[in-house]
């Protein structure tokens, strides 16, 4: 006994001081991606139901990667990497941008702002599910499996809220899309995770938002409906925003809390985003929000918690007892 209090001394002073040891401007990039993209679903919807919607996200992504590749290149003084990496940053723009982010744009055609943030909230889920994949030795412990449950509990709920909006069939395409996007988006922050150790994040966001718009550029002549054109206030506010705020900085900060801190601990911007989402979709475009969504999203955001949560404590003792 006296054994294993000293051990779990041991353990804990280790995670104390690695928790330390990170830097606090990765935790502030950290934050300020928690609350910024979860305003951006809001910005999302009212730009894609007024405007075509791949052809916005074009707009957005490549007027925001010039952007930041420019005050990088002039002002951080930066230079551009080798062509590796390059080819690398284009790999994270086209699962991360494309099919990601811009998908989930597209989707919120027939999907609300705050369902869509809900959705996305699942990626720490990919995340460890691909981690798990990729390494054979890895298996899921019970708490993992338990959050899984959990957090699936908590989405049918509130799917259970819109069960007659599944007799439209965009409706069910649009979540089913949103889905495939976010998986999408972790396979490329995993990707990004692992070839990005040694490069500048905040060039390697401008890289990635450059190629990711480039990549949209046949999808928009492909399904986009340019007869839908029609430029308002609203419109103009929520590209800007984006472009600034939701792409330059959102961006920029979240690559940079990917390169300092582990993908696990980043993922839990994941739990605050729906948050935001759903509550600004229903303060301003007065989407469906009562006491059932509310308790199904803590419900939802829980088990992703108990997942994250079993994931981080199963390596920390593995590495604590593979010492001992």
């Amino acid at each position: 006994m006296y054994a294993m209090l000293i051990s779990y001394k041991n353990l804990t002073v280790k995670l104390f001081m690695s928790n330390q040891s990170r830097p606090l401007i990765a935790y502030l990039a950290l934050g300020a991606v928690c609350i910024i993209w979860g305003t951006t679903y809001l910005a999302l919807r009212i730009g894609v139901t007024q405007f075509p919607p791949f052809l916005f996200s074009v707009m957005r992504f490549l007027c925001a990667g010039p952007i930041l590749l420019g005050f990088m290149l002039t002002v951080g003084k930066a230079t551009l990497p080798g062509r590796k990496s390059i080819f690398n940053q284009a790999v994270a723009g086209l699962l991360m941008v494309t099919l990601g982010i811009s998908v989930v744009g597209w989707a919120e055609m027939y999907v609300s702002s705050g369902l869509a943030a809900i959705i996305c909230s699942m990626m720490p889920i990919w995340v460890i599910l691909i981690n798990v994949s990729v390494n054979r030795n890895e298996r899921p412990t019970f708490p993992i499996v338990l959050g899984l449950l959990i957090g699936l509990s908590g989405i049918v709920m509130i799917f259970g809220e819109h069960l007659s909006d599944f007799s439209d069939s965009r409706y069910t395409f649009g979540i089913a899309i949103t889905f495939l996007a976010n998986l999408s988006w972790a396979v490329g922050s995993v990707w990004t995770k692992k070839k990005n150790d040694h490069t500048n994040p905040f060039l390697n966001a401008g890289l990635q938002m450059f190629f990711g718009g480039l990549f949209l550029i046949p999808l928009s002549l492909i399904f986009d409906d340019y007869s839908t054109i029609h430029w308002s206030g609203g419109v103009i506010s929520a590209l800007v925003y984006l472009i600034l705020v939701g792409s330059v900085a959102g961006y920029a900060c979240y690559l940079y809390a990917v390169k300092k801190l582990p993908m696990t601990i980043v993922s839990l911007y994941a739990y605050i985003n729906p948050i935001v989402a759903v509550l600004l979709g229903w303060l301003v475009l007065d989407e469906k929000l009562n006491m059932r969504i509310g308790i199904a999203i803590l419900i939802t955001i829980a088990g992703i918690y108990i997942v994250n949560k079993g994931y981080q404590l199963k390596d920390v003792w593995k590495a604590q007892f593979s010492k001992s």
